[in-house]
C-alpha cells in the first residue's frame, strides 16, 4: 500500500476536513473545535461492523455513506444541524488502497451533500471483521436539543416515513426477495435532515428507528415516563413494502415484523394533540399514563414477544 498509515491519512483523509482549521490538517492527535454562542454541541456515535450492520461484500462508498448517515440520523431526530464528524477505522487483512480509494470517494460524496468535515479520528488493521465508527457532531439552538424524555400522556405518536423497508432490504440485499429498491434502502438509509426544523418547533421527545418503531417507541416512553399504544393498521408502508405485505398469509405477523426489523432511519416523535400534525409524519399511536408498550390492530390487541432489534 503506498506510503502506509499515514500516506493514507494525508493523500485521502485530509481532503474531507474541507480546510477546516479546527481539524488541524489531521496533523495532531486531537481536534480544537471553537465554540458556537447560541448553540449546543450535540454529539452522537453509532458503530458498523461487517457481517452484522452491512453485508461483507456491500461496496465500500456505500459502506462510508451508511456510516454517515445513520448517525446523520441521530442529528436530525435531535434537532441538530450536522457539523462534522471523528472517523475510525478497523481494516481486515488484504485490505488495499484502491479499497480504501472506494471508502473516502463514498465519505467525500456524503460530506459534500451534508456538508460535513473530518475533524479527526483513528485508523487501526484488525484480524476480523471490518469495523468502522464515526463520532459525529451537530449545532442546536441552545435548550431547544430534542430529547427522548418529552412525551406526556395524550400525545400523539407519529412517524416520519415508511416502516419495514430497513428489514426488508436486508432480505433483498440477501437475495431472499427481489426489490433492488428495498436493497438500495438497506445499504443507503435517507437521514430525514429536512425534518430538523419541525422537530424543533413541533415535537416533544424523538428517536430515530434504527431499532425497530416499536422499540424505538418504547424507548420514548420510557425516557419520558409513561406507555405509550400503537396501531399496526395505522403504521405507513412503501409501494415496495405494501407489496410484500399483500403477498403475506398473515398480514398481523407480517406487520409486527416490519415494525420490530429497524434500520428505517425515519423519525418517531411525540407531537402535542391539540395542534397540526406537521407535514409528512403519520399518526401510529398515542402515548398513555402508565408503562410500556401495547400494540394493537384494529383494535385487537397484538402479542409481541421482541419489540426490536437488540446486541443482547
Amino acid at each position: 500500500m503506498p506510503g502506509g498509515e499515514f500516506d493514507w491519512i494525508a493523500r485521502l483523509l485530509r481532503p474531507l476536513t474541507r480546510g477546516a482549521p479546527e481539524a488541524l490538517d489531521l496533523l495532531d492527535d486531537a481536534a480544537v473545535i471553537p465554540s458556537r454562542p447560541g448553540f449546543d454541541l450535540v454529539v452522537t456515535k453509532d458503530a458498523l461492523v461487517a457481517g452484522v450492520h452491512f453485508l461483507p461484500d456491500d461496496p465500500l462508498d456505500l459502506t462510508a455513506r451508511k456510516l454517515l448517515r445513520v448517525n446523520l440520523s441521530d442529528l436530525a431526530a435531535k434537532g441538530a444541524e450536522p457539523y462534522g464528524y471523528i472517523l475510525t477505522t478497523a481494516w481486515p487483512a488484504g485490505t488495499t488502497w484502491v479499497d480504501r480509494e472506494q471508502f473516502v470517494r463514498g465519505l467525500a460524496e456524503d460530506g459534500e451533500t451534508y456538508g460535513l468535515t473530518l475533524l479527526g479520528g483513528d485508523t487501526v488493521s484488525t484480524p476480523g471483521p471490518f469495523c468502522l465508527t464515526a463520532t459525529m457532531l451537530g449545532w442546536v439552538p441552545q435548550g431547544r436539543a430534542v430529547l427522548r424524555g418529552g412525551a406526556r400522556p395524550g400525545d400523539l405518536l407519529a412517524v416520519s416515513g415508511p416502516i419495514g423497508d430497513g428489514w426488508l432490504g436486508l432480505k433483498a440485499a440477501r437475495g431472499e426477495i427481489d426489490s433492488p429498491t428495498l436493497a438500495d434502502r438497506y445499504r443507503l438509509p435517507r437521514p430525514r435532515i429536512d425534518l430538523i426544523e419541525p422537530l424543533r418547533t413541533r415535537a416533544r421527545a424523538a428517536a430515530d428507528v434504527s431499532d425497530g418503531l416499536l422499540a424505538d417507541a418504547g424507548h420514548l416512553a420510557t425516557a419520558s415516563g409513561c406507555g405509550v399504544e400503537i396501531s399496526l393498521e395505522r403504521m405507513p408502508v412503501s409501494g415496495p413494502g405494501a407489496t410484500w405485505l399483500g403477498q403475506q398469509p398473515d398480514v398481523v405477523a407480517a406487520l409486527v415484523a416490519m415494525a420490530t426489523g429497524g434500520d428505517d432511519y425515519e423519525i418517531v416523535c411525540a407531537l402535542p394533540a391539540d395542534q397540526p400534525v406537521p407535514a409528512g409524519f403519520t399518526i401510529v399511536g398515542v402515548f398513555v399514563a402508565g408503562r410500556g408498550v401495547e400494540v394493537a390492530f384494529k383494535g385487537a390487541e397484538v402479542p409481541v414477544e421482541r419489540l426490536g432489534w437488540t446486541h443482547g
